[in-house]
């Protein structure tokens, strides 16, 4: 069996109470997108609902990634570990 290697990030328990209330939140407006689909609703108040639910995912990621920034990106540099700029710089490209 293949081992795969994950990274772990101790997160702050606050933020990490913020994070998940956030992520709740756009859970539900998932779920009410779907009930919206099953009631057959005007296709232009779906897509309102689905443009809302991007944004919210872009705002959590961004988020994230300034976390990512101020703890793991820092810490990585400070052990001389450089590389960590290559994995910011995807992050980015993917963000975009």
């Amino acid at each position: 069996m293949e081992k795969h290697c994950m990274k772990e990030k101790p997160r702050d328990l606050k933020d990490k109470k913020r994070l998940i209330r956030r992520l709740n939140i756009i859970e539900g407006q998932i779920r009410g997108i779907v009930k919206m689909i099953e009631e057959d609703r005007y296709c232009d108040d779906v897509l309102t609902q689905i443009s809302a639910c991007n944004k919210s995912l872009t705002s959590i990621g961004r988020e994230i990634l300034k976390i990512h920034m101020q703890t793991c990106v820092v810490d990585n540099i400070k052990d001389g570990k450089v590389e960590i700029v290559d994995e910011v710089m995807d992050i980015i490209r993917r963000f975009n």
